[in-house]
Formats: structure tokens, sequence, C-alpha cells
């Protein structure tokens, strides 16, 4: 009996998806947060923030609804700092900075109505190289850096939520 090639994909492809299934795998999707995490109230030490503003475009788009109201009978998120730090990490011969770490830290507190509140404190890093030759260029280079790690630090709090 002989088999066509085009069967035999499919029944490679069919055994590839069930493997797949069967250890957990998943596509990565939008966090689903528990359900008193659905409705909360937002607020942050500094609402002027760009994290604070991030934060809200990844709520809206895990289908959160938020207000800055304070209400006893809805969960709190407060958004308690977020702060960046370099260090050097390398120098150039004549004395300047070549390379920095950066370290973006964010501390964040959320209050579920009848229990203690949860504060939640995370880091991230990443190597920045500059050159003073071209410090214009490098000064966007930063400012994207920067805009990165927020959203990366925005979608990592929503993940939290989801785990909490």
């Amino acid at each position: 009996m002989a088999f066509s090639s085009s069967f035999l994909k499919h029944i490679a492809l069919a055994l590839c998806v069930l493997m797949l299934t069967a250890c957990g795998f998943r596509l990565k999707q939008a966090s689903n947060l528990p359900p008193d995490l659905q409705s909360l109230t937002l607020n942050a030490a500094d609402p002027q923030s760009d994290l604070y503003r991030q934060l809200k475009k990844q709520l809206q788009h895990a289908e959160v609804v938020y207000s800055g109201e304070v209400r006893a009978d809805r969960a709190q998120l407060l958004l308690l700092k977020d702060k960046l730090d370099r260090r050097t990490l390398s120098l150039f011969n004549n004395g300047q900075v070549a390379e920095y770490e950066l370290t973006y830290s964010v501390s964040y507190q959320v209050t579920r109505p009848g229990q203690d509140p949860i504060t939640q404190y995370f880091e991230l890093y990443r190597n920045y190289q500059d050159d003073p030759d071209s410090a214009l260029a490098k000064a966007k280079e930063l400012e994207l850096i920067l805009s990165e790690m927020r959203l990366q630090a925005s979608r990592r709090i929503i993940r939290e939520l989801a785990q909490l």
C-alpha cells in the first residue's frame, strides 16, 4: 500500500500539533485577569509618569475597566515608584563612558477588598552603548530603549496581576 507524500505531510503535521497540545504549549495571548481585577481603581504616586500612561493603555488592551475613583468594593492598583538608574560598564581609552547598564525598577501595590495589600517589585536591565561622536542619535536611541522598557514593565504588571 503506497502513501502519497501529501498524505504523509498531513499526518506529520497532525502529529506535531498533537504533541504540542499534549505538552501544554499555548500561543501567548493577552492575560486573563481574575474576575475581581477586571474592574479596578488605578492610581500612581506620579500620575504624569510615562509608565502610568503605558499601563493605562495595556489595561485597555486587556479589557480591564479602570478609574481613578477609590471605592471600597473595588480592587486598587497603585504604582508606587518607577526609577531608572545607570551604571558604567566600560570606558573608551580617553576615559569617556562607552557602555552603560540601565536598570529600570518598578514597585506597585495591589489591594483587594477585605485583603491585605500585596506589594510587588521588579527590575529590568538593558545595556546601552554610548558614542560621544553621535550624541543626538544616541539620545534618540536611549529614548527608544526607555520606551521599550516601560512597555515591557507595563506588560509584566498585567501578567503578574493575572497570577495573583
